[in-house]
């Protein structure tokens, strides 16, 4: 095959024979569209929100316990209150 300013090509766009690719420069990404995420699961989630909880007063539970036992914890007007603090939770 012959090689040289004789050798003909044929018939060629004007344009160069060859595309241009677009350079990708090298390096990092700016740092402007980093951006780190975290997700925790289910449990973790319940777990953060039990740290968050209130330190448990045992002299309170306790006297609560017993008028329970007694019988005389459970009133019409206390149940009412914790009915409504259940559904304001909720809702």
């Amino acid at each position: 095959m012959p090689i040289g300013p004789a050798h003909l090509h044929g018939p060629q766009a004007v344009g160069a024979p060859h595309g241009t690719r677009a350079v990708q420069p090298d390096g990092p990404p700016d740092s402007a569209q980093i951006h780190d995420e975290v997700e925790t699961s289910d449990p973790a989630q319940l777990l953060e929100q039990v740290r968050q909880l209130p330190e448990i007063r045992q002299d309170r539970v306790d006297a609560i316990r017993a008028k329970i036992a007694e019988g005389s914890y459970e009133t019409k007007e206390k149940l009412d209150v914790a009915i409504e603090r259940l559904l304001d939770e909720i809702g």
